[in-house]
């Protein structure tokens, strides 16, 4: 027999081998093999493709005219649902992927992140009965020597894990997290797949530049599957804001949890979204508003941890018996440690935008990795206003439906230099794109975009980690110290005397003071 031969036998055995094992593994469910996954992804793919091709790029249009337009409009809905079909049948990482296309409200064609953003709350679930196989893998007992009751249906249902309540044989009401049971096993041949997928599109539309999202994804994939990090994250924010009595993050349970299951303090409140529930119990949307938007700020411009996945199944509201408002901050799994140069810079860079300094803006959007024009564009990424907004001064001009629609409808056109920003752009502004955006999708469900203290409480977080940076720049100058520090808090004087005037000549006396106060 030649060794040709031999050797293809032996690659051939050895795929059965492996085959075999990966069934055996996952309960000899066929959609767990990386081929059965990859067929399917690579299947997909084709039938986008020709979807474009045979629905739109079959003749040339004036891409001008509103037939092409809804053309356009009508084809993204076909493909975005193809891909969201695709996404639930693999489950796992697609959607965790999924969730992000939807969350890049300002970035990406309206008619994908619509589409997507079902995944925020609908994620598929799997049987109670495979989360109860998780649980004795890993804390090594069964379900029922530990909870006293385990509610059958989740709380919520993630990309990675679900949650569901339960009481314990102490009597305590506990949140447990089970991540799903073949995630982790799918995720190495998940990523793999995807990365092919965006390679081919990017080959069919050039302007399909999203290798960016799947390099972030590989990269926090394993820190998101690791539940022991996620609890060290709870604890860590919990101590780093403990003096906000109206925050409250969960505390964890560590001898009833593993890399795979967190139970944690059950806390109720509901959706920060859920307006029906926020007019009913009384809850002021302004003070919800008011806390976040601090509450990131701080996260953001001074200790540089920030939660990195704000969207409204991860924070809950509710009202005290003492009539006050809490934020209640849940799924700790991705942080993004922020560099004091990446906040100094950014600090600066909102600053810029807030004076209308256009030199400024475009030095420190350099700084951040933006070359040569694209600093405008940035701007409004960051920002999510028009170009037009951000030159007249975006804490003047008050936020518009409008001003939304127009973004969106020209995302399009600009998507070329888009995913040329976001191919360019330091990597920890990734996850800060997301956050805001996902904030500013929170705002506009409350209504609430216009407020004056929004722009306040950003602004004194940019001044003070700006000033920060700078003392931290000094040897022994005690002198020069000093000098920042009364510098710092003349800026900041100057900021409360602005927003106390632009709050009056927007909303008058009252409501100014309750805006800034």
């Amino acid at each position: 027999m030649s060794l040709r031969r031999v050797l293809g036998y032996g690659a051939l055995g050895a795929g059965l081998v492996s085959t075999g094992l990966s069934l055996h593994t996952n309960d000899y469910d066929p959609n767990s093999l990386g081929i059965v996954r990859l067929s399917r992804s690579a299947a997909a793919v084709v039938d986008v493709a020709l979807t474009y091709k045979r629905e739109l790029y079959y003749r040339e249009w004036d891409k001008e005219t509103p037939e092409y337009k809804a053309e356009k409009s009508r084809v993204h809905k076909i493909a975005a649902e193809k891909l969201l079909k695709l996404i639930c049948t693999n489950k796992g990482v697609y959607i965790k992927v999924g969730q992000h296309i939807g969350a890049l409200e300002y970035l990406l064609p309206k008619e994908f992140v619509q589409t997507m953003k079902v995944l925020h709350s609908d994620a598929p679930q799997n049987p109670i009965e495979d989360l109860y196989k998780v649980i004795r893998q890993d804390l090594k007992c069964n379900p029922e020597d530990i909870f006293d009751s385990f509610e059958r249906e989740p709380l919520g249902t993630a990309s990675l894990a679900q949650v569901h309540k339960a009481r314990l044989k102490t009597g305590e009401i506990v949140a447990v997290k089970v991540q799903h049971p073949y995630v982790k096993g799918n995720s190495r041949v998940d990523m793999k797949t995807m990365e092919l997928a965006v390679n081919v599109l990017s080959r069919i539309f050039p302007d399909f530049k999203i290798h960016w999202l799947v390099e972030e994804s590989k990269k926090n994939l394993p820190v998101e599957l690791d539940f022991l990090n996620e609890g060290r994250n709870a604890e860590k924010v919990a101590k780093h804001f403990e003096k906000y009595s109206w925050l409250r993050v969960p505390k964890i349970y560590w001898h009833l949890s593993s890399t795979r299951v967190l139970v944690m303090e059950y806390l109720e409140g509901g959706h920060v979204t859920d307006l029906s529930y926020i007019k009913s119990n009384k809850i002021d949307a302004f003070a919800v508003s008011n806390r976040i938007g601090q509450l990131y700020s701080e996260m953001i411009f001074k200790t540089g941890f920030v939660h990195s996945d704000p969207h409204p199944g991860n924070i809950l509201v509710r009202r005290t018996p003492q009539h006050n408002v809490e934020i209640i901050l849940l799924d700790h799994g991705l942080y993004a440690n922020l560099t004091d140069k990446f906040r100094y810079d950014y600090s600066k860079l909102w600053l810029s935008i807030l004076n209308v300094d256009r030199k400024a803006m475009r030095f420190h959007s350099e700084q951040l990795g933006i070359k040569g024009d694209l600093y405008g564009l940035f701007a409004c990424m960051v920002t999510g206003r028009p170009w037009e907004t951000v030159m007249q001064g975006i804490t003047k001009v008050k936020y518009s439906k409008e001003e939304k629609n127009t973004l969106q409808s020209n995302t399009s056109m600009v998507l070329p230099h888009i995913s040329d920003v976001l191919e360019q752009v330091d990597r920890q502004m990734l996850l800060i794109l997301k956050t805001n955006d996902l904030i500013r999708g929170i705002e506009s469900t409350l209504r609430t975009q216009n407020r004056m203290t929004a722009f306040w409480v950003m602004s004194k977080f940019c001044v003070q980690s700006s000033y920060a940076e700078q003392r931290t720049q000094l040897a022994n100058s005690r002198s020069r110290a000093l000098w920042l520090q009364l510098r710092e808090r003349w800026e900041l004087l100057k900021l409360n005397c602005y927003y106390l005037y632009l709050g009056l000549i927007n909303f008058g006396f009252l409501e100014a003071l309750k805006q800034v106060i």
